[in-house]
């Protein structure tokens, strides 16, 4: 049904895609953790919605007052959200409130990825970096696998909270009493979250861990850590997570007649996975030098590589990150926090792997990523930050989980971008030519045409030396009386 509709118009293929979603869905099985339940976003029906679709030809050729126009009228921009866009983004007053000793604001690129349609529903992503090409990858991967784009889930948005115990006198007898009184624990940390509670979140369970501590040279300890769960619905949640630990702290201190240390959450949300998939005909990867096939196999092996070899398997990683912390700094979330739990992910088996794996099937490239995924779209900076709630207003997301799905996917086709590159004519060219449109337009004099502008920077890249004294010689060789 897919590749019968592959030539056909974009409506028509769209159609199919949530046909094929749904589908999908209900055969699908994906693997999740024990406590958690996997959810795939219900796009909700198109009967009283329109379809938006983020398939907008020759959006990049745009200036830039156009390509918000062009968002407006594709559906993806209200006015109000425009206007957030092109107003100054965060004040300078807001922000002194937000960190200490505060100087200025720090202004960085946000562009938008389009093509992007997971679970059969378009998005248009906000992306907020300063690499070039990282956000034309994106878009490039994202058009070469419509219209059945990708599949993602997720799990519940479990965040894990953690109050350590040290100084225990017998270890046995605090693990025990803590474990008879998790009913008690639970009741208490409820009392504190009403409003969590009401939205269907709260307290999903509690451990008690023995850990020892064991460095090579030093003092052999044994301490215990309280872990337990909580369900944050659509927050982030490191500050009801936080809150509700400081809250228990004393009464398990006193259960467990020891000290209390350190009561904080923890960055390693193995239970809030993201998965994302996609699975792509190999003739859809062919380039002007390789065929499909040869391409495939290539990424394929990369990615065995990168599972073979630590320090592959970092720059691996690197480029599914490169993709999603431009949305999660887009989005107002903590892109420090995302990094932490991902990388902790990639090395939770006792060796560091890579999040994204890609594999020939007959004649398919089959690519998959899971990874931890505290995302919100509620609190924090996405209430002071004017730019990042019309970011979220530009996804058109659901909640947090969507979010989530939404920036699963982005990471793995930049992942694809940066391994096709490589497989095929190399990572520099896409980097180069932004970064010499980039140079071009800082040397050059104010008063230097645009065709001027233009056959320098064409110069200079054919040139594949681009560097500030060589763009400052093809100017002036070409503004020589002699070539006038």
């Amino acid at each position: 049904l897919m590749h019968s509709a592959w030539g056909r118009t974009e409506g028509t293929r769209r159609a199919v895609a949530v046909v094929g979603s749904a589908l999908g869905a209900a055969v699908r099985r994906a693997p999740f953790s024990e406590v958690c339940t996997v959810r795939r976003m219900n796009t909700g029906s198109t009967s009283d919605k329109k379809i938006k679709s983020s398939r907008l030809s020759k959006f990049h050729t745009l200036d830039i007052p156009a390509r918000v126009a062009a968002l407006e009228k594709a559906g993806f921009l209200t006015s109000e959200t425009r206007a957030a866009l092109e107003g100054q983004g965060l004040a300078l007053a807001d922000a002194n409130n937000m960190i200490e000793n505060v100087l200025a604001t720090f202004g960085v690129p946000m562009g938008v990825a389009l093509n992007m349609t997971v679970n059969g529903k378009d998005y248009v992503v906000p992306m907020v970096l300063e690499e070039p090409s990282v956000v034309a990858a994106v878009g490039n991967i994202a058009r070469m696998i419509r219209p059945s784009g990708f599949t993602a889930t997720s799990d519940d948005p479990i965040m894990i909270g953690q109050i350590h115990l040290r100084e225990v006198g017998d270890i046995e007898a605090a693990k025990a009493a803590l474990e008879a009184n998790f009913d008690k624990l639970t009741d208490l940390a409820h009392g504190i979250q009403p409003r969590l509670l009401a939205r269907g979140g709260g307290m999903r369970g509690m451990e008690v861990k023995k850990l020892v501590y064991d460095e090579p040279g030093e003092v052999r300890e044994e301490t215990l850590v309280l872990n337990f769960f909580m369900d944050c619905r659509d927050a982030m949640g490191a500050n009801m997570i936080n809150t509700t630990a400081e809250h228990l702290a004393p009464h398990v201190e006193q259960l467990a007649n020891a000290k209390v240390g350190i009561k904080i959450l923890s960055n390693l949300a193995d239970r809030r996975l993201v998965r994302a998939g996609v699975t792509i005909p190999v003739e859809r990867l062919a380039t002007s030098t390789l065929d499909g096939m040869q391409v495939a196999q290539a990424i394929a092996a990369a990615y065995r590589f990168a599972y073979a070899d630590p320090y592959r398997a970092c720059t691996h990683n690197k480029g599914v990150m490169n993709g999603i912390d431009p949305v999660i700094i887009a989005t107002g979330n903590d892109w420090r926090a995302i990094e932490a739990g991902a990388h902790a992910y990639a090395a939770r088996d006792g060796r560091y792997k890579p999040l994204a794996s890609w594999k020939v099937v007959a004649s398919n490239l089959v690519g998959h990523i899971a990874l931890p995924m505290q995302v919100g779209v509620v609190g924090g900076t996405i209430k002071n930050h004017p730019t990042a709630g019309a970011a979220l207003k530009l996804l058109d997301v659901s909640g947090a989980q969507e979010l989530g799905q939404v920036i699963a996917a982005v990471g793995l086709a930049q992942n694809l971008a940066a391994l096709r590159a490589l497989a095929s004519e190399g990572i520099q060219r896409g980097h180069m030519s932004m970064h010499a449109r980039g140079l071009v337009a800082r040397v050059l004099p104010d008063d230097a045409s645009q065709e001027m502008r233009a056959l320098v920077l064409r110069l200079l890249i054919e040139s594949k030396d681009v560097k500030e004294a060589r763009a400052l010689e093809i100017y002036h060789s070409l503004m020589s009386p002699d070539l006038q």
